[in-house]
């Protein structure tokens, strides 16, 4: 028999269409369900039972571990999965992968799906005509499951006829009688095949035809499903190259999960297997030691059995798992970047609607914790420890009396322009390209509010900074005393707002910043008042007077962007928003 080019390219087509058909159904399924799907994986909880089950369903959903692995990752790098929490998830995709090998198995062995494949085609080509997104990819859906059928029965006709031709199997047979070499041998090509085809499905539908067809043995089998297993992880790990160090460790964590099990597995290779032949027999099937036909059954009960029984060993260990990969990849701090350079804003990161808001958000809480934290207590004279501090604020305002060389406009433009703009470009292009909810919507403009707010926040701390700067020594001290003042409260809200940031029972500073809030709005009346008495009485110059009405109303808008930035950021509460929050953001100040 002549096995050429020609019927090589033909194998490979056929493979071809089993791996488009995998691609269209697993990206119909994740339009069709992915919302909900990423939304669970989201607000995963620390319960590795609840991870281990959400990563089940979710692959057994969308039908493809290799989209779960990568989803994990990408949350991983977003901040929104812990290390323990993806460990979970990921033993959970290990199992719900094994449900493609039985779909392949009973429908593309056990019953004939050739014959109404081709009609399927057509039949789910009609539902992408509709209007709906929702019955396209329906259509999408069922396109793509007939074609895993129809590239499976092209792979059948591709592979040699080795009933009529045993002569082909004579190079295979030099390395199925060696022992436990033979199996690290089939080991390892089923760990390089899943590398180059970058599809443990795919790799499986071969390996279950090469049984079917008599190629290889029950036991090399077996093993090349162990070198799947190992091979899958690839693709998580080439996605965390360029990604940062919590990507990498729950790519790290995923191979050495699946490396774990395969030793266990070798050290009990054959006992495992005639277990695995029981079982079998058990539910109705012929021993694969005694029939071809029979191997693809207990292929498929072999990978389940092996993935389920390594989870729950496993399972117990996800802590030591953790510790392990944390050794091999370190936490490293952000990579150097410029002072005027986003941190966390990345493309990977617009994969997701999930990931994108996390990193918008954590992009916009470094800024604030940082940058505008930092200038507003400079621009006061007050070191940001003593805000963070126990001191009381009386003695902070008293203590600071040496002036900063504080240039905010400066500041405003090497540590919060570019980043701002950068921070409205992403979000922008979030809302542009990716499919959002509602809630996910307004998540975005929210951020988007809170980040011009932090602009009028620097532009309202610019004007009073000069200020405070010409009167924190002056030898008047009626105007030293307003001043003093005005110091004073924007220093109180900047030590509740951080606390209300770092500490985990933070329902009482909230409480106290919406005081603050309202506070700032009934101060206006109150400090004119308090101004005219100084004029009426020549206690202050009228320079003086006019100084401080303008920057006494600079603080009130200070106080009421600041806890409204806070709110937005920490605070998550759909209630935050007020109907005048668009109406008084002013233009943003072009330094």
């Amino acid at each position: 028999m002549q096995y050429g080019f020609t019927e090589i390219l033909q194998l490979l087509g056929a493979l071809g269409v089993f791996l488009f058909g995998m691609k269209v159904m697993s990206d119909a399924l994740l339009k069709l369900a992915g919302n909900k799907m990423r939304s669970i994986l989201a607000k995963m909880t620390s319960n590795r039972f609840l991870g281990i089950i959400t990563g089940f369903l979710i692959t057994s959903v969308i039908q493809s571990s290799s989209a779960t692995t990568l989803m994990v990752v990408s949350f991983s790098n977003a901040g929104l999965l812990t290390l323990t929490e993806s460990i979970s998830v990921i033993m959970g995709a290990n199992i719900g992968t094994t449900i493609t090998a039985w779909l392949i198995t009973i429908l593309g062995f056990k019953v004939s799906m050739s014959a109404i494949a081709l009609p399927l085609v057509g039949f789910g080509f009609a539902f992408t005509f509709a209007k709906k997104e929702k019955t396209q990819n329906i259509g999408s859906f069922i396109i793509g499951f007939a074609l895993i059928f129809i590239g499976l029965q092209f792979l059948k006709e591709a592979m040699p006829d080795i009933k009529n031709n045993p002569e082909i199997l004579s190079f295979l047979s030099r390395y199925t009688d060696l022992g436990y070499v033979s199996i690290l041998i089939f080991l390892l090509i089923g760990t390089v095949l899943t590398v180059v085809i970058q599809s443990s499905s795919a790799t499986m539908a071969l390996t279950l035809i090469m049984t079917a067809e008599g190629w290889i043995p029950f036991e090399m089998a077996a093993a090349m499903v162990l070198g799947e297993n190992i091979g899958t992880t690839i693709t998580a790990n080439l996605a965390a190259i360029v990604a940062n160090y919590k990507a990498k460790q729950t790519a790290r964590a995923h191979l050495i999960f699946n490396i774990i099990g395969v030793i266990w597995m070798l050290a009990l290779f054959y006992p495992f297997l005639k277990f695995v032949s029981w079982l079998s027999i058990q539910f109705g099937s012929d021993s694969p030691y005694l029939s071809a036909a029979a191997i693809p059954v207990a292929i498929s009960l072999f990978h389940t059995t092996f993935n389920i029984i390594n989870t729950f060993l496993l399972v117990w260990f996800v802590k030591p798992i953790a510790k392990i990969v944390e050794r091999i990849i370190p936490e490293r701090p952000d990579e150097t970047k410029a002072v005027d350079e986003p941190k966390f804003l990345t493309n990977d990161a617009l994969k997701y609607p999930e990931t994108a808001i996390a990193t918008l958000i954590k992009e916009s809480k470094y800024l604030f914790k940082n940058a505008v934290f930092e200038i507003v207590a400079h621009a006061l004279n007050i070191h940001r420890e003593d805000i963070k501090s126990d001191l009381k604020l009386k003695k902070v305002i008293k203590k600071s009396n040496i002036l900063f060389e504080t240039d905010i406009r400066a500041l405003y433009t090497t540590r919060i322009k570019h980043i701002y703009g950068e921070i409205i470009k992403f979000a922008t292009k979030a809302q542009s390209t990716l499919s959002l909810t509602e809630a996910q919507n307004s998540e975005i403009s929210e951020i988007k509010i809170a980040n011009r707010r932090i602009v009028e926040i620097i532009k309202d701390v610019n004007e009073l900074s000069r200020n405070v700067t010409l009167y924190l020594n002056s030898e008047n001290p009626h105007i030293k005393k307003e001043y003093d003042k005005l110091r004073k409260r924007i220093a109180k809200v900047l030590r509740v707002i951080y606390l209300f940031r770092t500490e985990k029972e933070n329902l009482k500073y909230y409480k106290t910043l919406s005081k603050l809030k309202e506070e700032a709005r009934a101060n206006i009346h109150k400090e004119n008042l308090e101004i005219d008495r100084l004029i009426r009485k020549d206690l202050i110059t009228v320079d003086m007077a006019s100084s401080l009405v303008n920057d006494n109303d600079n603080v009130n808008d200070m106080i009421k962007n600041l806890i409204i930035v806070a709110e937005l950021l920490y605070g998550r509460k759909d209630t935050i928003l007020e109907s005048e929050t668009e109406k008084n953001i002013k233009k943003a100040p072009n330094y």
